[in-house]
């Protein structure tokens, strides 16, 4: 497609003129001198190919061929100014599309309450969610599938970027009518006298490696792995079995009715993390709601989320 023979400045110096009737008052206008928007019509009617003033010593009309220049110069500029804008939002980070991947239950609870606090400000900015295996959280990012991705802390090479969000102790989660509900905190070593239904490697990951030096008759191993922690709360609810999980899905668990309880002796501890390439460059509205999602994280002391525990390190590992 051939470039364009004439310029935005030509073409607003010529509606100028066009709607004042008068090189003098349009050069007011534009903070330009009579000549120099006399000099800019002319350049304007030599790309075009046609006159587009009939001009006398008192007066300035269009010209046919101008009338006709008209519409199609004001769609021009007014085209150029939406891109300009458009431009603008994206650089101030007010426009554009956030792919974001995490686990179920972050993607569905802690999530939303995010882009919605975002969304309030930035209501150009289109946040999409995407809920994520955990093993796929990382390839995703490397992969530029998604933009961000948040979930539990794994091993990243120098292609993406690592920053720890906040802390979230592992409890255990059981109905109200649970023996172990009567409790303020159970141990582990309580643990291995009841069912319990784990969901998906978040056992292996988190618990049982604290538990891979222990005789046999120590291990707390669970009667059942499920893929999807809604299915192992669910089992909890209906007195199956209970369960074990970072604090912060008693968004969904509280839901479900079920009953909270620390495990200690020892506690241990979930670290959730955001994800990002750290070889391509973002774009400012995911750089724009990376830097809200760490600050909003900030002093969120609900559900296991401590106060003070989101950071922008950068660290790797």
């Amino acid at each position: 497609m051939p470039a364009p023979r004439f310029t935005p400045r030509q073409l607003t110096a010529f509606l100028t003129v066009a709607d004042v009737r008068n090189f003098g008052r349009a050069g007011e206008r534009l903070s330009l001198s009579p000549s120099a928007v006399s000099q800019l019509i002319a350049e304007l009617e030599s790309a075009t190919g046609f006159r587009l003033f009939d001009r006398t010593t008192r007066s300035v009309t269009l010209s046919p061929a101008g009338r006709e220049f008209v519409a199609p110069a004001r769609s021009v500029l007014k085209h150029l100014e939406l891109a300009q804008s458009a431009a603008d939002d994206i650089r101030n980070r007010a426009a554009g599309v956030v792919r974001i991947a995490a686990p179920m239950v972050i993607a569905g609870s802690i999530l939303p309450e995010a882009i919605q606090a975002y969304a309030g400000q930035h209501p150009k900015v289109v946040i999409r969610i995407r809920d994520a295996a955990v093993d796929n959280l990382i390839d995703m990012v490397a992969n530029a599938d998604v933009d961000i991705a948040v979930g539990p802390d794994q091993y990243v090479d120098d292609s993406v970027t690592r920053i720890s969000l906040f802390k979230s102790s592992w409890v255990l989660w059981c109905a109200p009518d649970h023996p172990l509900a009567k409790r303020k905190t159970v141990p582990w070593s309580e643990l291995r006298q009841h069912a319990v239904v784990a969901a998906g490697h978040d056992y292996d990951r988190n618990v049982s490696l604290m538990h891979a030096g222990a005789a046999e008759g120590e291990r707390i191993a669970p009667v059942d792995v499920v893929d999807n922690i809604s299915t192992a709360l669910g089992m909890a609810a209906a007195g199956i079995a209970l369960t074990l999980a970072p604090a912060y899905v008693g968004l969904l668990a509280n839901r479900l009715g079920l009953v909270m309880r620390r495990i200690v002796d020892p506690e241990v501890m979930r670290q959730v993390c955001l994800y990002y390439s750290a070889v391509r460059a973002a774009s400012p509205a995911a750089e724009g709601f990376r830097e809200h999602l760490m600050t909003w994280l900030e002093g969120k002391d609900t559900l296991g989320i401590p106060q003070h525990t989101a950071t922008a390190n950068g660290s790797r590992r």
